[in-house]
């Protein structure tokens, strides 16, 4: 698989005081913020990586992350992955943020979401 990006997503139960603590505490620098003003997501940077709080946890504590694999083609990992006897949690699927996500877990049932990134989307203009 040839990666593109990769991040770890957190999804907070308090996403407020999560925000406070990477941003303030930790003193992380942001990379991007989305999402509406009042409740933004944020993607920090973090050494070689990126760490993205964004959404609202329902879960046990410790069962909030997940990690964030961009990849080129996603019809053509879902193909290979499937036949490799990947159980796919959910197949591609182009999300309204514009985004294509396809969900599987790993062996320990760590969520991961692979993603590719449309031709039109707003992150292939972003040079920043």
């Amino acid at each position: 698989m040839e990666v593109l990006s990769s991040r770890i997503l957190v999804r907070p139960s308090d996403p407020e005081r999560s925000r406070r603590f990477y941003r303030d505490t930790l003193g992380l620098a942001i990379y991007r913020e989305f999402g509406p003003p009042e409740n933004p997501g944020l993607v920090f940077f973090l050494g070689q990586g990126f760490l993205e709080l964004s959404g609202r946890s329902g879960g046990a504590a410790g069962q909030t992350s997940a990690i964030w694999l961009q990849v080129r083609d996603l019809s053509a990992e879902y193909g290979r992955l499937r036949a490799a006897g990947v159980g796919v949690l959910r197949p591609p699927l182009l999300e309204p943020w514009g985004l294509i996500e396809m969900w599987i877990e790993d062996p320990d049932g760590v969520p991961i979401v692979l993603v590719e990134i449309p031709g039109d989307h707003p992150l292939r203009r972003d040079r920043r």
